[in-house]
Protein backbone atom coordinates (compact mmCIF):
# COMPACT_ATOMS: atom_id res chain seq x y z
CA UNK A 1 0.00 0.00 0.00
CA UNK A 2 1.27 3.65 -0.86
CA UNK A 3 2.10 6.03 1.90
CA UNK A 4 2.43 9.79 1.72
CA UNK A 5 3.49 11.98 4.15
CA UNK A 6 1.36 14.52 5.07
CA UNK A 7 1.71 17.74 8.12
CA UNK A 8 0.14 17.29 10.72
CA UNK A 9 -1.51 21.40 10.37
CA UNK A 10 -2.95 20.04 7.20
CA UNK A 11 -4.44 16.80 8.35
CA UNK A 12 -5.71 18.68 11.18
CA UNK A 13 -7.64 21.18 9.22
CA UNK A 14 -8.84 18.68 7.24
CA UNK A 15 -10.33 17.46 10.26
CA UNK A 16 -11.50 20.92 10.98
CA UNK A 17 -13.21 21.11 7.44
CA UNK A 18 -15.01 17.74 8.07
CA UNK A 19 -15.91 18.81 11.77
CA UNK A 20 -17.46 21.83 10.12
CA UNK A 21 -19.35 20.05 7.07
CA UNK A 22 -20.54 17.91 10.16
CA UNK A 23 -21.94 19.96 12.25
CA UNK A 24 -23.68 21.72 9.35
CA UNK A 25 -25.76 18.98 8.06
CA UNK A 26 -26.44 17.42 11.79
CA UNK A 27 -28.09 21.51 12.49
CA UNK A 28 -29.62 21.04 9.09
CA UNK A 29 -32.40 19.16 10.80
CA UNK A 30 -32.31 20.84 14.00
CA UNK A 31 -32.87 24.13 13.42
CA UNK A 32 -34.59 24.25 10.12
CA UNK A 33 -36.08 21.41 8.90
CA UNK A 34 -37.65 19.87 12.78
CA UNK A 35 -39.35 23.27 13.76
CA UNK A 36 -41.11 24.00 10.15
CA UNK A 37 -42.84 20.07 10.04
CA UNK A 38 -43.38 19.07 13.88
CA UNK A 39 -45.97 20.87 15.85
CA UNK A 40 -45.46 20.18 20.04
CA UNK A 41 -48.83 18.42 21.61
CA UNK A 42 -49.99 18.47 17.73
CA UNK A 43 -49.25 14.66 15.98
CA UNK A 44 -51.97 15.12 13.50
CA UNK A 45 -50.70 18.88 12.38
CA UNK A 46 -47.16 16.60 12.71
CA UNK A 47 -48.64 14.26 9.92
CA UNK A 48 -49.82 16.82 7.67
CA UNK A 49 -46.93 18.74 7.54
CA UNK A 50 -44.89 15.86 6.94
CA UNK A 51 -47.12 15.60 3.94
CA UNK A 52 -47.03 19.52 2.89
CA UNK A 53 -42.88 19.53 3.31
CA UNK A 54 -42.39 15.71 1.82
CA UNK A 55 -39.52 16.83 -0.26
CA UNK A 56 -37.92 18.84 2.64
CA UNK A 57 -38.58 15.99 5.08
CA UNK A 58 -36.60 13.60 2.77
CA UNK A 59 -33.78 15.89 2.83
CA UNK A 60 -33.54 15.55 6.49
CA UNK A 61 -33.57 11.78 5.93
CA UNK A 62 -30.47 11.95 3.33
CA UNK A 63 -28.86 14.69 5.72
CA UNK A 64 -28.66 12.31 8.00
CA UNK A 65 -26.98 10.03 6.24
CA UNK A 66 -24.62 12.45 5.15
CA UNK A 67 -23.64 13.34 8.61
CA UNK A 68 -22.66 9.53 9.43
CA UNK A 69 -20.50 9.46 6.60
CA UNK A 70 -18.75 12.63 7.51
CA UNK A 71 -18.24 11.51 11.42
CA UNK A 72 -16.96 8.21 10.31
CA UNK A 73 -14.47 10.31 7.78
CA UNK A 74 -13.34 12.69 10.56
CA UNK A 75 -13.24 10.15 13.47
CA UNK A 76 -10.82 8.38 10.37
CA UNK A 77 -8.93 11.57 9.98
CA UNK A 78 -8.56 11.94 13.75
CA UNK A 79 -7.20 8.51 13.67
CA UNK A 80 -4.33 9.32 11.77
CA UNK A 81 -3.75 12.28 13.42
CA UNK A 82 -3.37 10.97 17.13
CA UNK A 83 -2.39 7.50 16.35
CA UNK A 84 0.97 8.79 17.03
CA UNK A 85 -0.07 9.99 20.83
CA UNK A 86 -1.91 7.19 21.96
CA UNK A 87 -3.03 4.51 19.13
CA UNK A 88 -5.63 2.73 22.16
CA UNK A 89 -7.42 5.32 22.48
CA UNK A 90 -7.47 6.58 18.85
CA UNK A 91 -9.24 3.32 18.17
CA UNK A 92 -11.04 3.45 20.92
CA UNK A 93 -12.12 7.06 19.51
CA UNK A 94 -12.95 5.51 16.03
CA UNK A 95 -15.10 2.70 17.38
CA UNK A 96 -17.50 4.85 19.72
CA UNK A 97 -18.20 6.28 16.58
CA UNK A 98 -18.34 3.60 13.85
CA UNK A 99 -20.68 1.80 16.65
CA UNK A 100 -23.66 4.38 16.14
CA UNK A 101 -23.57 4.32 12.32
CA UNK A 102 -25.85 0.99 11.92
CA UNK A 103 -28.25 3.30 14.10
CA UNK A 104 -28.85 5.96 11.42
CA UNK A 105 -29.41 3.30 8.86
CA UNK A 106 -32.43 2.23 11.35
CA UNK A 107 -33.39 5.90 11.84
CA UNK A 108 -33.57 6.55 8.04
CA UNK A 109 -35.75 3.34 7.60
CA UNK A 110 -38.27 4.57 9.93
CA UNK A 111 -38.01 7.70 8.55
CA UNK A 112 -39.07 6.42 5.19
CA UNK A 113 -41.65 4.18 6.43
CA UNK A 114 -43.25 7.11 8.34
CA UNK A 115 -43.93 9.20 5.16
CA UNK A 116 -45.46 5.86 3.19
CA UNK A 117 -47.41 5.16 5.72
CA UNK A 118 -48.96 8.66 6.26
CA UNK A 119 -49.49 8.44 2.11
CA UNK A 120 -51.16 5.25 2.16
CA UNK A 121 -48.60 3.54 0.30
CA UNK A 122 -47.94 0.78 3.11
CA UNK A 123 -50.11 -0.17 6.20
CA UNK A 124 -53.28 -0.17 3.23
CA UNK A 125 -55.71 -1.77 4.90
CA UNK A 126 -55.86 0.68 8.46
CA UNK A 127 -57.18 3.34 8.49
CA UNK A 128 -55.95 7.27 8.14
CA UNK A 129 -55.81 7.72 12.18
CA UNK A 130 -54.29 4.33 12.43
CA UNK A 131 -51.96 5.00 10.29
CA UNK A 132 -50.95 8.37 11.55
CA UNK A 133 -50.37 6.36 15.00
CA UNK A 134 -47.94 4.21 13.54
CA UNK A 135 -46.19 7.01 11.68
CA UNK A 136 -46.01 9.10 15.04
CA UNK A 137 -44.61 5.68 16.63
CA UNK A 138 -41.89 5.30 13.96
CA UNK A 139 -40.72 8.72 14.80
CA UNK A 140 -41.21 8.28 18.57
CA UNK A 141 -38.76 5.24 18.64
CA UNK A 142 -36.27 7.67 16.42
CA UNK A 143 -36.55 10.18 19.09
CA UNK A 144 -36.30 7.76 21.75
CA UNK A 145 -33.30 6.13 19.91
CA UNK A 146 -31.55 9.30 19.82
CA UNK A 147 -31.70 9.50 23.72
CA UNK A 148 -29.76 6.25 23.88
CA UNK A 149 -27.24 8.23 20.90
CA UNK A 150 -26.39 10.97 23.73
CA UNK A 151 -24.57 8.68 25.69
CA UNK A 152 -22.24 7.42 22.48
CA UNK A 153 -21.90 11.47 21.76
CA UNK A 154 -20.56 11.55 25.02
CA UNK A 155 -18.29 8.77 25.12
CA UNK A 156 -16.74 9.53 21.87
CA UNK A 157 -15.52 12.80 23.42
CA UNK A 158 -13.54 11.52 26.10
CA UNK A 159 -11.11 9.30 24.24
CA UNK A 160 -10.70 12.65 21.77
CA UNK A 161 -10.34 14.55 24.99
CA UNK A 162 -7.57 12.56 26.59
CA UNK A 163 -5.36 12.51 23.18
CA UNK A 164 -5.74 16.21 23.06
CA UNK A 165 -4.72 16.61 26.26
CA UNK A 166 -1.43 14.05 26.06
CA UNK A 167 -0.54 15.77 23.00
CA UNK A 168 1.76 18.76 22.41
CA UNK A 169 0.44 20.45 19.34
CA UNK A 170 -3.56 21.53 20.46
CA UNK A 171 -3.74 23.02 23.93
CA UNK A 172 -4.61 20.92 26.48
CA UNK A 173 -7.87 23.75 27.79
CA UNK A 174 -9.39 21.76 24.93
CA UNK A 175 -9.28 18.41 25.91
CA UNK A 176 -10.54 19.34 29.37
CA UNK A 177 -13.28 21.44 28.03
CA UNK A 178 -14.31 18.17 26.05
CA UNK A 179 -14.18 15.84 29.11
CA UNK A 180 -16.35 18.29 30.55
CA UNK A 181 -18.42 18.51 27.14
CA UNK A 182 -18.65 14.70 27.11
CA UNK A 183 -19.86 14.35 30.67
CA UNK A 184 -22.73 16.30 30.31
CA UNK A 185 -23.50 14.01 27.37
CA UNK A 186 -23.79 11.10 29.45
CA UNK A 187 -25.96 12.52 32.02
CA UNK A 188 -28.28 14.00 29.39
CA UNK A 189 -28.65 10.53 28.07
CA UNK A 190 -29.03 9.14 31.71
CA UNK A 191 -31.45 11.55 32.71
CA UNK A 192 -33.78 11.58 29.72
CA UNK A 193 -33.89 7.89 30.54
CA UNK A 194 -34.29 7.22 34.03
CA UNK A 195 -35.25 10.69 35.30
CA UNK A 196 -36.64 12.48 32.59
CA UNK A 197 -37.99 15.29 35.24
CA UNK A 198 -34.29 16.72 35.02
CA UNK A 199 -33.78 16.44 31.73
CA UNK A 200 -33.97 20.42 30.99
CA UNK A 201 -32.35 21.16 34.52
CA UNK A 202 -28.99 19.36 33.29
CA UNK A 203 -28.98 20.99 29.67
CA UNK A 204 -29.73 24.41 30.93
CA UNK A 205 -26.49 23.75 33.43
CA UNK A 206 -24.57 21.98 30.64
CA UNK A 207 -25.30 24.18 27.94
CA UNK A 208 -21.96 26.10 28.12
CA UNK A 209 -19.87 22.75 28.26
CA UNK A 210 -21.55 21.74 24.81
CA UNK A 211 -19.56 24.29 23.07
CA UNK A 212 -16.36 22.39 23.06
CA UNK A 213 -17.04 20.54 19.95
CA UNK A 214 -17.53 23.67 17.75
CA UNK A 215 -14.17 25.80 19.96
CA UNK A 216 -12.31 22.20 18.78
CA UNK A 217 -14.00 22.48 15.36
CA UNK A 218 -13.21 26.33 14.93
CA UNK A 219 -9.98 25.48 16.14
CA UNK A 220 -8.84 23.03 13.76
CA UNK A 221 -10.46 24.72 10.99
CA UNK A 222 -8.33 28.23 11.96
CA UNK A 223 -5.60 27.37 13.82
CA UNK A 224 -4.59 23.64 12.88
CA UNK A 225 -2.07 22.75 15.00
CA UNK A 226 1.58 23.76 16.42
CA UNK A 227 4.31 21.81 15.31
CA UNK A 228 7.38 21.91 14.68
CA UNK A 229 9.01 22.33 11.50
CA UNK A 230 9.85 19.37 9.30
CA UNK A 231 7.12 17.09 11.70
CA UNK A 232 4.67 15.15 9.47
CA UNK A 233 2.13 12.37 10.16
CA UNK A 234 1.96 8.95 7.63
CA UNK A 235 -0.96 8.13 5.95
CA UNK A 236 -1.91 5.05 4.79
Amino acid sequence: MDTKMQHPKNTARLAGLLFFLWIVTGFYDMFFVSPKIFVSGDSVASAQNILKYETLFRTSIFSGLITSILWVLLVWVFYHLFRSVNDRYAKLLVAFVVVQVPVAFVKAGLSIATVLALKGEILKSFELTQRQDLAMAFLKINDYSVLALELFWGLWLFPLAILIYQSVFIPRFLGIWLIINGIVYVLLSFTSIVLPEYKDLVFTIGMPAMFGELVLMLWLLIKGVSVKKGEAITLH
